[in-house]
């Protein structure tokens, strides 16, 4: 019996060799984020899915989170106005975390929190703004030239040249804290750890918003994609170009 979709969970590099396998064999592949371990990888992927009939996608579970869809609403529909400013901070007290030891993570060769956590809002920042360019940036290493990033500044900008802030750190006296901001004239939306959706408005404090539709899970999406049904998902060439960012922000 024929899968309806093939997951790749592996460490991202892996992730070309049996994506390409898999839809050389015709079968559709929803893949891990990154996309690849570099993007020189990634092309190769998005390469051969557009050379073929198989339907690709990645695991962005932000884009399936009903606050997250609410934001990006509330932006589409201008409720905060003109929008001035985007901005990522991502702060960790240990990388990797505590719950997520496994044996390449820490390590500078595909893990690092550049590679696990930044292309979730990369991604979300791409489909409410478009393409993003970085125009500056300074990446932190240890002396240990085998494990990952410390520390992760990027100042970057829309198409529409709406100017993007990255900045990401860890081993810090903190806990871990997460927040995506998108900052308007007339009101500012944060999204912090993952869901928690708050707004605020001139003169106003941050009110944190609790009522969302319902949006359909990715399971739903692959699903509803194979019945030749609207699928709302994430394409190899969407997570190439986001990957291309990540390896600026790694070099």
């Amino acid at each position: 019996m024929k899968p309806d979709w093939i997951y790749i969970g592996t460490p991202p590099v892996s992730h070309a060799a049996l994506s390409v396998k898999a839809i050389t064999k015709g079968l559709n592949v929803l893949c891990e984020k990154p996309l690849a371990h570099d993007a020189k990888d990634g092309s190769v992927m998005a390469s051969v899915a557009m050379d073929s009939d198989v339907l690709t996608a990645m695991h962005f579970p932000l884009l399936y989170s009903p606050s997250v869809r609410h934001m990006m609403e509330l932006v589409k529909m201008g409720q905060i106005g003109q929008i001035k400013r985007i901005e990522l901070q991502t702060y960790f007290p240990h990388w990797p975390r505590l719950w997520q030891q496994n044996p390449w993570i820490a390590f500078r060769e595909q893990g690092g929190f550049t590679r696990e956590v930044f292309p979730h809002y990369l991604q979300l920042m791409y489909r409410m703004f478009g393409q993003l360019s970085i125009t500056s940036h300074q990446t932190v290493y240890p002396e240990d030239e085998t494990l990952a990033e410390t520390s992760v500044l990027a100042i970057g900008k829309t198409v529409d040249d709406i100017p993007v802030f990255l900045n990401g750190i860890s081993e810090i006296g903190q806990q871990e804290e997460l927040s995506y901001t998108v900052y308007g004239d007339e009101g500012v939306l944060k999204l912090r750890n993952w869901s928690e959706l708050s707004m605020a408005q001139k003169d106003s404090p941050f009110e944190i918003l609790t009522s969302f539709k319902s949006v359909k899970t990715l399971a739903e999406e692959c699903i509803a994609a194979i019945k030749d049904e609207e699928a709302l998902l994430v394409s190899f060439d969407e997570g190439l170009a986001i990957q291309k960012m990540i390896d600026i922000l790694l070099t």
